[in-house]
């Protein structure tokens, strides 16, 4: 009797330790979830927010105050000394007698200008075909129609433009651009001729569009990011990489591996690849990867906040200074690298060698994958253009999540519709890049010829 009192006694001590254990990771997945979950990660919307009132930013104050700093260049309207119109305002009759001044000369003048917009209404443009024959041959020959009029009548490659640049670059669903063609033009597009006048967009950006990935290719440094959004209903991504001057984005039903391979087979030995954790990037054959330290920031904080992790305070402390210190650094620098580079990698391969078994298994999971990826994260402390954050690609993919909040999601169950956002948008995008007008590149895209592309 008294052995099975001892074994029923055993029996229930280590189902006591069992309980306690699994009470001990759940209030530690609580403590997490409480504050932890929330739409400073870029995986998390913000409608999913918990605990919402947690808004620590990463951003340090600078006492500046806001608005525009010391030396910043203004842009006060300044008078034109060619002015379109010419409005005089001329005294009828004194103010002090009341004589009447019509007949007298004005001895001088005060001027204010306004600015006003022209008339907005569509301009028709006839060409004309003329026939003339040959007086020697007697043949007839007709003068040629530009390329692009194939109708009696049709929409210009400006109002082409225009639609491309309301839907693609201003993000407006199809109905509010034809009620703002209508309210300020006068002209009813119907919905089909929008979608049209985007789907030759798309085809006459082929030439630019692949001109931009072959750069890409070439360039030093590539920053690569993704997104997600619905096409008919369904999850589908958006992918970017992207450089000071160039932006390539393509639309695809998978966020893996897959779709990099498809674009860039070879993935890019020539050049520094800066991305986040997702497992697919860091597969991405590159010269050598860059972590994106505003994510690792980001978990940090999440730690510090809800778990009190001493080592997270140690660890966020090091990756600020790391940061600081690529600020200071000039070129000349790396042909001689400063001892604190050295000695923030001490530092790093200290902390990354903490015992971590009583860690929160999120916590445990991050140590993981920093010793798995040690060699990238650091990169930017070694070489002069590469960046430490993937900040960049970030705001290249954010247009995507602008577009979906404005106009809803992308109708065409094919995913014709992100497509042709992708591939006008890539071309906007280095546009801007590279300090040219977006308007004026639409209408001289409107204006080319439409490419075949290759099957």
């Amino acid at each position: 009797m008294l052995s099975i009192l001892r074994s029923e006694n055993e029996q229930l001590k280590r189902e006591n330790g069992e309980l306690r254990a699994v009470v001990q990771q759940l209030r530690a997945e609580i403590c997490l979830l409480k504050g932890g979950k929330n739409s400073r990660t870029s995986s998390t919307a913000p409608s999913q927010d918990i605990g919402r009132s947690n808004t620590v930013s990463l951003r340090v104050p600078t006492g500046k105050k806001s608005g525009g700093q010391p030396g910043h260049l203004g842009c006060t309207l300044s008078l034109s000394d060619t002015p379109d119109k010419i409005i005089d305002h001329h005294p009828s009759v004194c103010g002090y007698c009341g004589e009447d001044l019509h007949g007298v000369d004005s001895g001088s003048f005060t001027c204010r200008q306004s600015i006003e917009l022209p008339p907005l209404s569509p301009l028709y443009i006839e060409h004309r075909s003329h026939e003339k024959i040959c007086p020697r041959c007697k043949f007839e020959n007709r003068g040629k129609f530009p390329e692009r009029l194939q109708a009696p009548i049709q929409y210009g490659a400006q109002i082409e433009a225009m639609a491309g640049y309301l839907s693609v670059y201003q993000g407006l669903p199809y109905k509010r651009i034809g009620k703002l063609f209508k309210d300020f033009f006068g002209l009813r597009l119907s919905e089909g001729s929008i979608d049209t006048f985007l789907d030759k967009l798309a085809q006459k950006s082929h030439t630019a569009y692949e001109s931009i990935r072959a750069r890409i290719l070439e360039s030093e440094v590539v920053g690569a990011d993704e997104t997600g959004c619905r096409v008919g209903g369904k999850k589908h991504w958006f992918h970017v990489w992207q450089t000071p001057l160039l932006t390539f984005i393509v639309s695809a039903a998978s966020r893996g591996h897959s779709v990099i391979e498809q674009y860039f087979p070879e993935g890019f030995i020539q050049s520094f690849y800066v991305s986040d954790c997702w497992a697919s990037q860091l597969k991405v054959k590159a010269k050598a990867h860059q972590l994106c330290m505003a994510h690792l920031l980001r978990e940090l904080t999440n730690f510090i906040e809800n778990l009190k992790s001493e080592w997270s305070v140690k660890m966020k402390e090091l990756f600020l200074s790391a940061i600081e210190l690529k600020k200071q650094m000039t070129e000349v620098n790396y042909l001689n690298p400063p001892p604190e580079i050295a000695e923030m990698n001490e530092k790093l391969d200290e902390l990354l060698q903490v015992d971590c078994s009583e860690f929160h298994s999120k916590k445990q999971a991050f140590i993981k994958r920093l010793n798995k990826h040690r060699q990238s994260i650091f990169t930017f402390l070694n070489y002069h253009n590469v960046p430490p954050d993937n900040n960049a690609s970030e705001r290249a993919i954010r247009n995507v999540k602008i577009k979906t909040k404005v106009s809803g999601q992308f109708r065409n169950k094919e995913g014709k519709g992100a497509d042709r956002y992708a591939k006008i948008r890539s071309v906007i995008d280095t546009t801007i890049k590279n300090g040219q007008d977006v308007y004026a590149a639409l209408v001289a895209l409107a204006d080319c010829k439409i490419v075949e592309e290759p099957e």
